[in-house]
Formats: C-alpha cells, structure tokens, sequence
C-alpha cells in the first residue's frame, strides 16, 4: 500500500473550535501529517499556534464568534485563509457548545444558541468553502457529529437536534459535491474528556455508568481522534462519502 496516501503535505486545513480539545486535537493530527493550519475560535488559539509551529508547520489565527455568524461571515472567514494560507483544501467543521435542562425548563434561547453554533456554522461554512473548493478541482469537509446523532440523550434537546442535522447535511452535502471531487463525511466521537463532558465526569453515578457502557473502559482523549481526522482528510479517503463514523471505544456497540 502506498503509505503516502494519508500524506497531507502541501495542504491547509481550516478547524474551527481549535483553541482547546477536540479541535486542538485534531488540528495538531492534521499539521503532523503535514497540513497547515488555520484555527478559527470566539479567543485567540494561542497554545495550538505553538504546537503546530513545532510541528514545522505554518499557523493562521482567526478569531470569529459563530454564536453570530452568517454567510458573509463564512465567506469571509474562507477568503482569508486563502490570501494568508495560499488555498483551502480541509474544512473541518469542530465547532460546538452543549446546554443542559429538563425538558418543561429548556429555554428558547438554549434551543437557538446550540442550534446557530452546532449546525447553522457548520453548514455556511461548508457552503463557502465547497464554493472555494469545487473552483480548484476538489477538497474535504470533515464535521463533527455526536453519539447523539444516533440517540436522544438526557436533558440536551437542542444539542441532540443540532447533532442529528449535522449527520444529515452531511449526508445532504456528500451528494450533492461529491460530482465536484469534495468529499464530505462526519466523525461522531464518543464520550471525550473535554469540557462538554465535565459535569459528566464530576457526577460520580453518571461516570461511573458511562464507563460500564464502553467496551474499551475509558473516556476518549483528543488524541483518539487524529487518526480519523487525517484518514477523512487525505487521498486515503477519495471513495469515502457520506459517513458518519463512530469513534467511541465501542458505545454502539452495547
């Protein structure tokens, strides 16, 4: 097998949510398999910025709060990767917020937020950067869907209808580029030890129940995902579309 299929070298990629976690995670698996990296986040990315520069690679700071972006945003955002990276060939659509209620105290403006950040974001940016990409011949959008683009999920309404669009858009968008040499595909991560998932962890009975689930006996780490990240990003991938691929130690499994 020719190795340099997941070779990413020559291209850049854009991550949003790249200042901490996942996004961090993956950002620093891409620029390792050779990617430059633009970092979109609402704070500067400072610590990812080192990290990729280690790694020998170029780093382009973007500060956007998608919480109110719209398409021009998303255009704009997209034009400046190109005039300071030279091109756009990786989107990868990390992005999100989660909220917790019961259901009869679930707010509107909960319903909105995770539904502006998690899917509208999601989808404006990879309208924009498809434009982008189907102008030079091809490129890859990555998204990041949930276990709950699968189940319903306790308390997080809005986080469960934003993760299943987002495996749906997926889906809608893999068919419709996949004629312009775009492939587009989704990674649905399982339990991470990220901020998201802090109240989980800190409630004792819940981890502990949580744990009991996974057949691999342990939280996922950033670093889980890097692998997948740079599969979906490379010319591993070119016959892939439309996934959702479950990175989860084994929940959908039990």
């Amino acid at each position: 097998m020719n190795t340099n299929l997941f070779s990413l070298e020559g291209k850049v990629a854009l991550v949003t949510g790249a200042s901490r976690g996942l996004g961090q995670g993956m950002a620093l698996g891409l620029a390792a398999a050779g990617a430059d990296i633009a970092g979109l986040d609402r704070q500067a990315c400072g610590e990812t910025c080192e990290l990729v520069q280690a790694l020998g690679r170029r780093f382009h700071d973007i500060t956007c709060d998608l919480s109110t972006a719209g398409a021009a945003d998303a255009s704009r955002v997209v034009e400046e990767v190109v005039a300071e990276l030279g091109g756009l060939d990786i989107l990868l659509n990390n992005a999100g917020i989660i909220r917790r209620a019961p259901i009869f105290e679930f707010s509107e403006t909960d319903w909105d937020d995770v539904l502006q950040i998690n899917l509208k974001a999601v989808f404006l940016l990879s309208q924009a950067a498809s434009r982008h990409m189907a102008a030079q011949g091809g490129g890859k959008i990555i998204n990041i869907a949930s276990m709950l683009s699968f189940q319903g999920g306790i308390l997080v309404p809005s986080y469960t209808a934003a993760k299943s669009g987002v495996a749906g858009v997926t889906k809608a968008l893999a068919n419709e580029l996949a004629a312009h040499h775009i492939n587009v595909n989704a990674i649905a991560p399982g339990y991470m030890a990220t901020d998201n998932t802090a109240p989980l962890r800190a409630d004792t009975a819940r981890n502990q129940s949580i744990l009991e689930r996974i057949p691999a006996g342990r939280w996922g780490e950033p670093s889980d995902l890097q692998g997948t990240a740079v599969f979906l990003a490379s010319a591993a991938s070119d016959y892939v579309n439309g996934v959702i691929l479950p990175v989860d130690g084994g929940w959908l499994c039990r």
